[in-house]
């Protein structure tokens, strides 16, 4: 979703309080991981794996001079012959320490064996966020989490699902970051990055 559909999106949603709700979760996403310097882990659930969220946020990490954007994605199936940003199995969930920053994307129940991992990282100081449709055990452990409809939002009146919302938040981590951190280039060289990455085709899978 480039950046003309995510302003359409805010556009449709607009008065439904989701634009402030998906930039204040981005907000939070952000002053977490920058002070550290970087160290995001995103994972999902055994079923769902958050792809296009990982490399919404590499995108946004580039083209906004905030690297610590970028995300270590941590994979359930991962195999030790995997290419090696595929390979970070659920022991870095274990080894987070303070100074981290977890997001859990969960669409559905996230299950034991990834919530024993959550509550440990916490524990250890790591700062946890959730964005999923509810699950209270995963919500209840996150410093921040945001619910999305599971569903349709009859409030939105625009078919809000989570895909729509990680959109949303990861264009808002990156267009948010201090403006200090975005460099020193010239209006006319940014200008032609948008329109560059505006006509690009998508991504193939990352």
């Amino acid at each position: 979703m480039d950046a003309v559909r995510v302003a359409l999106l805010r556009d449709v949603l607009a008065g439904t309080g989701w634009p402030d709700a998906t930039r204040r979760f981005a907000g939070t996403l952000r002053s977490s991981v920058l002070p550290h310097g970087g160290g995001l882990l995103l994972v999902g659930t055994a079923q769902y794996e958050p792809w296009h969220l990982a490399a919404h946020l590499v995108d946004e990490a580039a083209w906004s001079g905030t690297p610590e954007l970028a995300p270590t994605l941590v994979r359930h199936g991962a195999r030790p012959g995997d290419p090696a940003h595929l390979a970070v199995g659920l022991g870095r969930i274990e080894a987070a320490r303070r100074g981290e920053t977890l997001l859990v994307v969960a669409p559905e129940e996230p299950g034991a064996p990834l919530l024993e991992r959550v509550h440990d990282a916490r524990r250890a100081g790591a700062t946890v966020l959730a964005l999923g449709t509810g699950d209270q055990e995963l919500h209840a452990m996150a410093h921040e989490a945001l619910a999305v409809p599971d569903g349709p939002d009859p409030g939105a009146d625009a078919g809000l699902d989570l895909d729509m919302v990680q959109h949303l938040v990861g264009a808002a981590a990156g267009e948010n970051s201090p403006p200090a951190r975005r460099g020193r280039r010239r209006f006319a060289d940014r200008l032609s990055r948008l329109a560059d990455r505006l006509t690009a085709p998508p991504p193939a899978r990352w």
